[in-house]
């Protein structure tokens, strides 16, 4: 089973580097995929000492339910369908060798591999268009404030001469979806965190996204009026948002380590 899940895996791996991986959207992809394969290595011996028979009708229905998921999504382009349905292979073949008991007790990498899943084109539309809105309004009304002649129309931006789109990458969400994966991996790692604390700094994860993407919608605006499209356009777009993300992260960590001081991250620890 692991010899013909490698032999599917390969193929996919290869196409989301080629799509995926290649943009905002997906660029957390890689470290997804190596911090999650350091995590069952991590746990190899906690899936060993709880492991148990596994149903063998449950297996059955989990590959009958994967595979053709995966062959649909592979033959006709879905990319979302063909992670998916490898994904749901996989946790098939763990529960064959491990069994149902193991997978509960080791169930933060299987959950935190599903991140290696793309949402579905559309899902993320519907997902970025409040966020758009509201990143293009702040960012409006705040350069207004020091003066800049900028107007927008929707999610369209005027400044000068230039007219700039805020597409789903400067939205928020394409940044959060690996704020999200990258923090709760963080939060994992404390291992003595209570479960009040973690979702006490997972709750700082969706503003602190979608704050940086304002910043980050302002300095490329900036570019654009004082130095011009092709500048804003090039190299320092990718830039930004590399560095924005980073912050963010940072951002996360800075928080934790503030909050540690006044709130025990587990039951009986001093702040």
């Amino acid at each position: 089973m692991a010899l013909g899940l490698g032999v599917l895996a390969v193929p996919t791996i290869i196409t989301l580097g080629d799509q995926e991986w290649s943009r905002d959207s997906g660029a957390h992809g890689p470290l997804v995929l190596g911090t999650a394969a350091w995590l069952f290595w991590r746990a190899r011996g906690e899936f060993q000492e709880a492991a148990t028979e596994g149903s063998p009708w449950l297996t059955t229905l989990g590959f009958l339910l994967a595979l053709p998921m995966y062959v649909f999504g592979r033959a006709y382009g879905f990319i979302s369908l063909e992670v998916a349905g490898l994904y749901g292979a996989f946790v098939s073949m763990l529960h064959s060798e491990f069994g149902l008991k193991a997978l509960f007790k080791n169930w933060f990498p299987i959950f935190y591999l599903a991140f290696l899943i793309p949402p579905p084109g559309w899902l993320m539309d519907d997902l970025t268009a409040p966020l758009k809105l509201f990143a293009s309004w702040v960012a409006t009304d705040g350069l207004q404030f020091f003066g800049l002649p900028i107007s927008r129309e929707g999610v369209t931006l005027v400044i000068g001469s230039y007219q700039l789109l805020v597409e789903d990458a400067c939205s928020g969400m394409n940044s959060l979806t690996g704020l999200v994966a990258i923090s709760l991996f963080y939060i994992y790692l404390l291992r003595n965190a209570s479960w009040r604390y973690s979702l006490f700094l997972a709750c700082f994860v969706i503003p602190i996204a979608v704050a940086a993407n304002i910043v980050r919608i302002v300095i490329l605006v900036l570019l654009t009026y004082f130095f011009g499209d092709a500048v804003a356009q090039g190299f320092l777009h990718q830039a930004a948002g590399l560095v924005l993300f980073a912050t963010s992260l940072s951002l996360v960590f800075v928080i934790d380590h503030l909050a540690s001081r006044f709130w025990p991250r587990a039951k009986g620890q001093p702040a």
